[in-house]
């Protein structure tokens, strides 16, 4: 086994840097190999701020942040507002705490936590997340619960998935939420969004 000081597994080891302008806003990131898209922005999340809306007094979350490039647009774009980045991997949270001073941004932070697991009684404008293909059902109805429970009245929960789960996107949270709306179908990803309707 190759120990840590060996010289080629250091190179590797050494962080990834990305210059990006997302949607208008220009942000940089430190990566590394084993968080997703350590190389550059990922086309669905690049066409999810495309057709975001966001004003600037909005409370935010980031669900599944990585390395965080849609928490920290969010937080950019909504500078009266307060932005939270989650995710269950230490490594991408760390990124993110790092690209956060990084972008000097002052109005978000990054937490470690399964789904929204460590969130207590947080409500939010805006949630948000790039969805893994390979997530599972379980862990997409438990998404849209939670998510349910942290949006405002009002409140809207976005999601980029890949084409395939579109359907199920639809069915679900029409089921969870009483409402769907497709913003936008590209050739390989899907941007769907509901509204939690006033209490």
């Amino acid at each position: 086994m190759c120990p840590s000081s060996c010289p080629e597994a250091n190179k590797i080891r050494q962080p990834l840097k990305i210059n990006a302008e997302l949607s208008g806003v220009n942000l940089k990131f430190e990566t590394s190999f084993g968080v997703f898209s350590p190389k550059e922005i990922d086309e669905g999340t690049r066409l999810l701020l495309n057709h975001l809306n966001i004003e600037q007094h909005y409370d935010c979350l980031d669900l599944g942040c990585g390395y965080g490039p849609i928490g920290i647009w969010m937080a950019k774009k909504a500078p009266q507002g307060k932005t939270i980045l989650l995710d269950k991997d230490f490594v991408a949270v760390n990124h993110t705490k790092n690209n956060i001073r990084l972008n000097n941004i002052s109005n978000a932070s990054a937490i470690l936590s399964n789904g929204l697991s460590e969130l207590t009684n947080e409500k939010f404008d805006l949630i948000v997340s790039n969805i893994p293909a390979k997530v599972g059902n379980d862990m997409l109805y438990l998404f849209l619960y939670d998510a349910l429970h942290h949006l405002k009245p009002g409140g809207h929960f976005v999601v980029v998935t890949v084409n395939g789960l579109r359907h199920f996107c639809k069915r679900t949270f029409n089921e969870v939420f009483g409402n769907y709306k497709k913003l936008k179908q590209g050739k390989s990803y899907t941007i769907s969004c509901a509204k939690k309707l006033d209490e």
